[in-house]
C-alpha cells in the first residue's frame, strides 16, 4: 500500500508570520493538530497544537503577538506519495512523530499523513507498533 492510498490531501501550509491565532482557527476549523509552515515556496517547519500551549501560552510572552516562526517546531521531516507506507511508518518510527507531511515528485505537499490516517487504513499490529514507537520517550 502506498502513502497516497492512506494520507489525507488538501493540506495548505501558512506563512511564518502568520499569528498563532490564526492558526488555531486553523486547527480548530478543520480539526487538525498541526499545520506546515512553508517560506519561499519551501517546507521549513510545523506548528502543532503541543507548539501553541508549550511554547506560547508557557512561557511569559503575549500570545497574541506570536507567530508561527515564533513557536514551530523547526525543520521538516516528510515522505514522498508514492512511498510504501511502512517506509513511512518507519521515518515515523525513527523520528518519533505523529504527522508526516507528504510531497510528490515534484516536491509540492500534496497531503499528511497522520497516526489517525493509519489507525484508521492499516491492521491493528502494525499500528500498535508505530504508536509505541513514537510515543517511548514519553515512558
Amino acid at each position: 500500500m502506498k502513502v497516497k492510498d492512506v494520507m489525507h490531501s488538501g493540506v495548505s501550509w501558512v506563512e511564518p508570520d502568520t499569528k498563532l491565532k490564526e492558526i488555531a482557527q486553523i486547527m480548530q476549523n478543520e480539526d487538525i493538530g498541526a499545520v506546515p509552515v512553508g517560506e519561499n515556496d519551501r517546507l521549513i517547519g510545523m506548528v502543532t497544537d503541543r507548539d501553541i500551549t508549550c511554547r506560547a501560552l508557557s512561557e511569559a510572552k503575549k500570545p497574541e503577538t506570536l507567530t508561527a516562526r515564533d513557536v514551530m517546531s523547526p525543520g521538516i521531516t516528510w515522505c514522498k506519495d508514492g512511498e510504501e507506507i511502512e517506509d513511512a511508518i518507519r521515518i515515523m518510527e525513527k523520528k518519533k512523530i505523529r504527522r508526516l507531511p507528504v510531497i510528490n515528485d515534484e516536491k509540492r505537499m500534496v497531503g499528511m499523513l497522520s497516526i489517525g490516517d493509519i489507525a484508521g487504513n492499516l491492521p491493528q499490529d502494525l499500528t500498535g507498533e508505530v504508536m509505541r514507537a513514537v510515543a517511548e520517550h514519553h515512558r
